[in-house]
């Protein structure tokens, strides 16, 4: 291959949208690149939700291992997680995942690979390696790396990548940050078998959720065992051996805390730092990502950018959306736009937590006329059934529209059951086409028609 060559489009990363941008521009007869610097599939297959899941799955299992004396089921006593075991089922699924995006690509007519750091050299060409790309049309794909307070980068410190490869279970882990990365992991290693500790600087955890939501998430995760420290702030980290001591600003509790194994997840930032962004025209925003409009095109004509490093979402879904929604504007005169989609996600710990559309302090702030259905999981037959009776179904509707505005559910299959809410969403259509439906008996599901039969004013 010659030093230097010209593509029709050039694709940057291999995240959820990449591969399928690569794809349908090398299918619709351009000309194609598609670059990689690390491992393909990115966040998600690699080091998100593949493998977290995956582990997941493994605690849960440990848990209602431990648990078969309620249901009748004698196990014994002694329920031990062998580490190893997890890690290898879990490198398994990764390696499945990861081997079969890079043979889609390789495979594809039109679309040529190049392993290697990216960078930009102008607007519309990019080096790799000693290797200079040209193309009208480019698409950034680079996602979004771990932030580590510099406090805590003087220890043996993990992030949610590392923590992947232990093969044997921490005895004290120490959690920086009470979200989504760190209440999962917190909850999988304490199955598992460890003592956690998680630390969060703010008044609770997960701060985006309403207040009653995290509570109830937090009690459910204390009640398994789980340590918090809120309100506290980490200043400094010490080791000393195989013990790390995270040193803390607090109102309450003890001002340090000594533990084995720590774990920083206090949230990422975009791949935006290392692109030789600054020989171009592309814009950033105040928090260093890629600024687009609502069609997820930047500053510069011809260069897209998709995925975490837009800081439009920040979820393998999302990343994905913003493939269909360029895709569309570009290839099928299908004006989509960002501002179609409805906010939606879930928090895998269990039970997982999901969330569609409006908070209910947006409701509350709103001028809005609210209406509010709610029911606690331990009042639903299903949930009862299996022995999973924690969490709750909340709904909120305007009452002057009938269509439904948000909704969370924490508590078993929340994170299947809310999707018959966001699709009425999406749909725009009022909330009674929910209540008047016939669900089928016994499920979580069947209480959504009755939830939406009982709403009540927004006090």
């Amino acid at each position: 291959m010659s030093d230097n060559q010209t593509f029709d489009a050039i694709v940057i990363g291999t995240g959820q949208a990449g591969p399928s941008m690569a794809s349908r521009c090398a299918n619709e007869g351009l000309k194609t690149a598609v670059i990689e610097k690390d491992k393909f599939g990115g966040t998600c297959v690699n080091t998100g939700c593949t493998p977290t899941k995956a582990m997941v799955a493994s605690a849960r299992v440990a848990h209602v291992a431990r648990r078969g004396n309620d249901f009748g089921v004698e196990i014994g006593d002694d329920i031990k997680v062998n580490l190893k075991k997890v890690k290898a089922r879990k490198d398994k699924l990764v390696k499945n995942s990861t081997e079969g995006v890079e043979n889609w690509l390789r495979e594809t007519k039109n679309l040529t690979v190049f392993k290697g750091h990216a960078r930009f050299t102008g607007n519309h060409t990019v080096q790799v390696g000693n290797q200079t790309l040209t193309a009208e049309k480019i698409f950034i794909n680079t996602g979004a790396k771990p932030f580590v307070p510099p406090a805590l980068q003087h220890v043996n410190y993990m992030t949610n990548a590392d923590i992947l490869e232990l093969e044997k279970v921490p005895e004290h882990l120490i959690i920086v940050g009470g979200s989504y990365i760190g209440l999962e992991f917190g909850q999988m290693f304490r199955r598992f078998g460890s003592e956690i500790t998680i630390i969060e600087q703010g008044d609770e955890i997960i701060g985006r959720e309403d207040s009653n939501t995290s509570e109830t998430l937090r009690n459910i995760l204390e009640e398994e065992g789980i340590r918090f420290r809120l309100q506290s702030e980490c200043i400094s980290a010490t080791q000393k051996g195989s013990q790390i001591t995270v040193n803390l600003k607090c109102s309450n509790g003890t001002p340090t805390i000594t533990g084995t194994h720590l774990l920083v997840a206090t949230g990422r930032r975009p791949n935006t730092d290392d692109l030789g962004l600054e020989h171009t025209d592309i814009k950033l925003n105040d928090r260093k990502y890629i600024a687009t409009d609502d069609t997820l095109k930047t500053s510069v004509d011809g260069v897209w950018a998709l995925g975490d490093v837009n800081g439009k979402g920040a979820f393998t879904h999302t990343a994905y959306n913003d493939f269909e929604i360029v895709a569309a504007n570009l290839f099928d005169n299908d004006s989509r736009k960002v501002s179609d989609r409805i906010l939606n996600y879930a928090l895998y710990t269990d039970p997982s937590l999901s969330h569609v559309g409006m908070y209910e302090q947006e409701a509350r702030q709103s001028d809005k006329n609210i209406w509010i259905g709610y029911r606690e999981m331990s009042r639903i037959a299903r949930a009862k059934e299996r022995g999973e009776t924690k969490g709750f179904i909340k709904i909120l509707v305007d009452a002057d529209t009938k269509k439904i505005l948000g909704a969370t559910i924490l508590g078993i299959d929340g994170d299947e059951i809310i999707h018959s809410i966001l699709d009425i969403m999406y749909a725009d259509q009022p909330y009674t086409i929910i209540s008047r439906a016939v669900h089928t008996h016994p499920t979580i599901s069947e209480l959504i028609p009755t939830i939406l039969q009982n709403l009540k004013p927004l006090d």
